[in-house]
């Protein structure tokens, strides 16, 4: 009965008015589901891509309507779609993987396995939101970057190997190079510290050796000023 339930509307190949209106509003109701997730799951999300999670679906859903069982209909549009260039920069990993979570969903809508459709969405979704929340494969001791200044006078190789060991934090030295015609150097380390380490007293013994020259620690581990 349940394996009626979820192919019955899969059954019928002729399209009518009703089964696209049913179509685009199970699409619809999907996008919103899986934007919703998103936005729970991405504390840094953008409007514009949580409104693609939305239409995306129905899109894909409309596609696979128009083309049906027709081939040649499916080369033509297959044809049409190959002159759009989409020159937005790649996103994350995790922006990928919604975007053809948004696409599978509007896939199974548009073939009429709407009972499919809402199952693997709601699975899914739910699959993301607990992942989100236990914060898997997420590092605690993440690479971080520090960028110091220190005067000429002062030797970076070894500038700070006593506070980085006062403080257990592992460091690379990854770049240096001078600046204000020479009379700085700014030093740039990757460095790694673990959950006990208190940032605050790490920054102000930096600042008592480099002379409160300028300090940037970076947070977000992808982002690096090589």
């Amino acid at each position: 009965m349940i394996e009626s339930i979820f192919a019955s509307s899969a059954a019928d190949t002729t399209l009518t008015i009703w089964q696209a209106i049913l179509t685009l509003a199970v699409a619809i109701v999907l996008g919103a589901i899986i934007s919703i997730t998103y936005m729970k799951t991405q504390p840094a999300y953008s409007t514009s891509f949580t409104l693609t999670m939305m239409v995306l679906p129905a899109i894909v859903a409309i596609i696979i309507l128009l083309i049906g069982s027709n081939v040649a209909r499916a080369f033509s549009l297959a044809g049409a779609f190959s002159i759009i260039r989409f020159r937005s920069a790649p996103g994350d990993s995790k922006d990928i993987s919604y975007v053809l979570f948004s696409m599978a969903a509007g896939l199974a809508a548009g073939v009429g396995a709407f009972g499919y459709a809402v199952l693997f969405t709601i699975i899914l979704c739910v699959l993301m939101y607990v992942l989100n929340q236990i914060k898997f494969g997420a590092r605690k001791d993440a690479m971080k970057t520090l960028k110091v200044t220190i005067p000429e006078n002062l030797g970076y190789e070894e500038a700070f190997d006593e506070v980085f060991r006062m403080h257990n934090v592992g460091y690379e030295l990854r770049k240096v190079k001078t600046t204000e015609l020479g009379s700085l150097y700014e030093v740039v380390y990757s460095i790694k510290m673990g959950p006990s380490t208190d940032q605050k007293a790490l920054l102000d013994d930096i600042r008592t050796r480099n002379g409160n020259l300028d300090i940037t620690l970076t947070m977000n581990p992808a982002v690096q000023e090589y």
